[in-house]
């Protein structure tokens, strides 16, 4: 089956911790990612390919989005780290729009509704003020899974520490009615 532009997945996402959850998943599903916009293939289809693209658009350049969407219209995966509120990434929105649906973070939704219930149980122990430790006990899990748990919870939300993490959980959770 040739694939057409529509079927091929789109993400623009803000952070690279996102745009890493996005490929793994991708990739699970048969997608084969390579950094970079730029297409090496002469053929005008690479649907057939299952070929991922993806790389970070800055605010200016309209060069890279302009690959982006010319990779994305000959049938290519696009993943695009970029503010959508820049000038780059709102043309890249409108552009690849028009092939098709574009999500917008991780599957289009918040971070929390991405985090497996271990992961929202811990964050929330933790910010009742227990540690790792306890809150691991508390959901009869080993030390190790909890930290498991919570390193992929800090990757899905962008952040490098365990603080930082529970605090954009809490935003998230104030923002998003459970």
């Amino acid at each position: 089956m040739i694939r057409q532009p529509d079927d091929a997945p789109r993400h623009v996402v803000a952070t690279s911790a996102e745009a890493d959850t996005v490929l793994r998943r991708l990739a699970r599903d048969g997608w084969t990612a390579r950094a970079g916009f730029a297409l090496p293939d002469p053929s005008w289809d690479v649907g057939a390919a299952h070929l991922l693209l993806h790389g970070r658009i800055s605010d200016d350049d309209l060069e890279t989005a302009q690959l982006a969407v010319l990779a994305a219209a000959r049938g290519a995966g696009v993943v695009a780290v970029c503010d959508p509120e820049s000038a780059a990434g709102r043309a890249l929105i409108d552009d690849l729009s028009r092939l098709g649906p574009v999500h917008r973070g991780i599957d289009g939704t918040d971070t929390i509704a991405n985090l497996i219930p271990e992961q929202r149980a811990l964050l929330d122990r933790l910010a009742a003020g227990d540690t790792i430790a306890a809150a691991a006990a508390a959901e009869f899990l080993s030390l190790r899974t909890a930290n498991r748990r919570i390193a992929e919870a800090r990757a899905l939300f962008g952040v490098r520490t365990t603080r930082e993490a529970v605090l954009a959980y809490l935003r998230q959770r104030q923002r998003s009615p459970d």
